[in-house]
């Protein structure tokens, strides 16, 4: 294990990339095929990040965030080619780690938390149920937060505050494993012990 057994008593983990594969190029390449190509600077235009934080933050509906995303594609774009394109960086979710999940849970007090939005949510609980009869993530961990769901998103201080508070947890014992190096610093300053994951190199199987 990398690192301390004895004094870790809580583990929360991220989802995207964590648990589930991603590949951000897949959806650069499945909105370009929907007349949207550049997706990655699109993102990144300050007059359409709050698009993509307000959703994540459930500020908007699913409907309202679709409607705003085909006005830059093809004419004619459906709602189902934009969920599709939307959805295309999502890949797998390795059995091995979802068993790891089971086996430490007996171990520890197990969390996610995750910036996450509706229509991904939707996907991965379908596959959930497809691959391994499963409805959600509740039949795993303790608690499952999502952005989308509590308004508020990773590295803000007061999302780790509401996992912290409403679970009891000492932060002296809790560790906050995730794949990006800005939610990383955000549980720092919250005093969280912390592991960035290297997803090119590294699964959580081989943490434990």
């Amino acid at each position: 294990m990398v690192f301390g057994k004895n004094k870790i008593k809580n583990i929360i983990f991220d989802l995207g990339g964590v648990i589930i594969n991603i590949d951000n190029s897949l959806l650069i390449q499945a909105f370009s095929e929907i007349g949207l190509p550049n997706f990655e600077a699109f993102f990144y235009k300050e007059e359409h990040r709050n698009l993509f934080d307000d959703f994540e933050k459930g500020m908007i509906s699913s409907q309202i965030f679709r409607n705003e995303l085909k006005l830059h594609c093809r004419q004619g774009t459906s709602d189902d080619e934009i969920d599709a394109a939307w959805n295309s960086m999502l890949l797998d979710i390795p059995k091995e780690r979802l068993e790891l999940l089971v086996q430490i849970k007996k171990t520890y007090r197990i969390f996610l938390l995750s910036n996450t939005n509706e229509i991904h949510m939707r996907f991965i609980n379908n596959y959930l149920v497809e691959r391994f009869g499963m409805a959600d993530f509740k039949e795993i961990f303790e608690k499952v937060y999502y952005s989308f769901e509590v308004n508020m998103q990773k590295p803000d201080a007061k999302i780790f505050e509401l996992v912290i508070d409403q679970n009891n947890l000492e932060k002296e014992e809790t560790l906050f494993i995730d794949d990006t190096l800005q939610h990383i610093e955000g549980a720092n300053k919250q005093e969280l012990h912390t592991y960035l994951l290297d997803v090119k190199t590294q699964s959580i199987v081989n943490l434990f």
